[in-house]
């Protein structure tokens, strides 16, 4: 069974990691099962510094939950060579109850495709006594058809010039059909043998597993023809010895489809619906087979179970959510769009932070916090609170903040000044960077809007920042896929936040959300430092009334 992701949402901040991290560890202690944190997007500089002082390294990234082949249970049945026997080929398919084949290269490469149909329609056309030479079949494939053996001759030559042909006459007639190279099928007769050396046939095959003799040994080695030794009655020899002839010979050499351990399942159930075809192979990164897939295999595709923290709307979440089942959420912003099959855990409080939520869990499961947790926990609800200034902070979110720097050993106020300052760097940081620093998306009425924060304990560098986000927002907005951007500029230390923002009736909007007056697609919001609870709620109350 597949372990269970934790996950937050896109563009992650610190809390959206930190619970992610935390919440997985909660849930390995209290079940013994495997729960693997995740991340939806790069980590920010404030988060780095936190994962970074408190031991920790970034969670695995997952950039879609959309199934992938390397997602499928699909059958790792081994490929043949070119140059093996249709007979052998056939065996491997009887005994791995397969219908379709790959034929490899030594480095694992597919050269060619081999199915039953393939096989059928060799044995049902009419095939010339021609066919092994034109197939250059090793003479080790002959004799390990005919379950004999090379007596004279090397095994590994091969079969490449003349015809078949059954001695069923006297010597004498023989004689008008035999042609230099060709393959004589012949019984013990001395005779019979000596006059297909005599005709300077490249292969004899003697059946009913008949003595050679030193004579007619001795004559074939001296002209060049190979002697095949087998066990079986000579009408049976002619019936299977088509069966020799490599699979490379007729296996399909083009036209035909792979596909790759990180396709799509989706994408992959289009093509394969408008085929004919049942099975088909699936290679590696590197292009080396590792199994076959067939159409029912696409049919019974394991769900990813995925526990979402500090988010519920899918337009925050990881892409292909819709594929993946939500099996618990862990969050504190309002409840929107995350729908899920079967009833589910869903924990949602009106605090700061997640962290706060988590913590209080492990309380209320009696599991202790340890020291490096702690110091994750309490660093998500000092970020998500701006140290305790935000209005979604409560007394609850300070309080367990405070006990979890005393586990971790943080002094608060120090702690967080380095902390701020790491996260804001904003300098250093192309306009894209800045804006996906924090972003989320949301939707209202019928319009989407995307809200992006940054904060600073800079007046000066919130100033620098404003003159080049404006700009690049107007460029950002034809293709950002929503109506709205909004831009919150907050400064921790003054507790205000300067609002940009482009799009439609983005003007109107801010007027009315706020009662000021917007200048040059900027307003100042005095003692605004949420998104949650200052901005967010506002501006869908103005959207839903234009």
């Amino acid at each position: 069974m597949k372990p269970t992701i934790v996950i937050g949402h896109k563009n992650p901040d610190t809390d959206s990691i930190c619970s992610a991290i935390c919440y997985a560890d909660l849930k390995s202690r209290l079940t013994g099962e495997k729960f693997i944190p995740c991340r939806a997007g790069e980590v920010n500089s404030e988060t780095a510094f936190v994962l970074e002082r408190n031991g920790f390294e970034p969670p695995a990234l997952i950039e879609s939950l959309e199934p992938k082949i390397a997602d499928v249970q699909f059958r790792r049945t081994d490929g043949i060579e070119a140059e093996i026997s249709l007979k052998r080929a056939w065996e491997h398919m009887r005994d791995e109850n397969i219908q379709t084949v790959p034929i490899l290269t030594d480095r694992n490469k597919i050269k060619g495709i081999l199915t039953l149909g393939d096989q059928a329609r060799f044995y049902m056309e009419d095939q010339d006594a021609h066919a092994l030479s034109k197939a250059k079949t090793p003479y080790k494939n002959i004799a390990d058809t005919l379950q004999g053996e090379v007596v004279v001759g090397d095994p590994e030559d091969v079969f490449s010039d003349g015809k078949v042909v059954v001695a069923a006459a006297n010597p004498d007639i023989m004689e008008d059909y035999i042609d230099e190279n060709d393959m004589v099928l012949i019984g013990n007769r001395y005779e019979s043998q000596l006059c297909a050396i005599e005709m300077n046939a490249g292969c004899i095959v003697i059946g009913l597993g008949a003595k050679v003799s030193k004579t007619i040994t001795k004559l074939a080695t001296e002209s060049g023809c190979v002697i095949i030794v087998s066990p079986l009655d000579t009408y049976t020899c002619a019936k299977l010895i088509n069966q020799a002839v490599p699979v490379g010979h007729i296996m399909k050499k083009d036209n035909f489809i792979t596909f790759n351990l990180e396709d799509s399942v989706a994408e992959v159930k289009k093509t394969v619906s408008k085929l004919r075809v049942r099975y088909f192979p699936v290679l590696d990164s590197d292009d080396r087979y590792v199994g076959m897939i067939s159409q029912r295999n696409l049919l019974n595709v394991e769900k990813q179970k995925v526990i979402l923290v500090d988010h519920n709307e899918k337009g925050q979440a990881v892409d292909g959510i819709r594929s993946a089942q939500v099996v618990e959420v862990i969050d504190h912003h309002r409840i929107d769009s995350v729908e899920t099959m079967n009833p589910i855990y869903f924990r949602n409080q009106p605090l700061g932070c997640t962290a706060t939520i988590i913590s209080m869990m492990y309380r209320e499961n009696n599991i202790s916090i340890e020291p490096k947790i702690a110091g994750l926990l309490c660093s998500a609800i000092i970020s998500d609170t701006l140290m305790f200034r935000s209005p979604t902070c409560t007394p609850a979110d300070e309080s367990i903040a405070r006990y979890l720097a005393g586990v971790a050993g943080i002094k608060i106020e120090e702690y967080a000044t380095a902390m701020f300052n790491a996260g804001s760097q904003l300098s250093r940081k192309t306009p894209d960077e800045i804006f996906h620093i924090d972003c989320k998306q949301f939707r209202a009425d019928n319009y989407s809007l995307i809200v992006s924060q940054v904060t600073s304990v800079s007046t000066r560098e919130l100033g620098k920042v404003k003159k080049k986000m404006l700009p690049y927002m107007e460029t950002l907005l034809p293709n950002s896929g929503v109506d709205m951007l909004f831009m919150m500029l907050t400064n921790i230390i003054n507790e205000s936040t300067e609002l940009l923002f482009v799009g439609a009736n983005t003007d109107s909007v801010v007027r009315t959300a706020f009662s000021v007056t917007p200048d040059d697609s900027s307003a100042v919001l005095e003692g605004v430092v949420s998104r949650k609870k200052q901005v967010l709620g506002p501006l869908i109350e103005a959207i839903e009334k234009m």
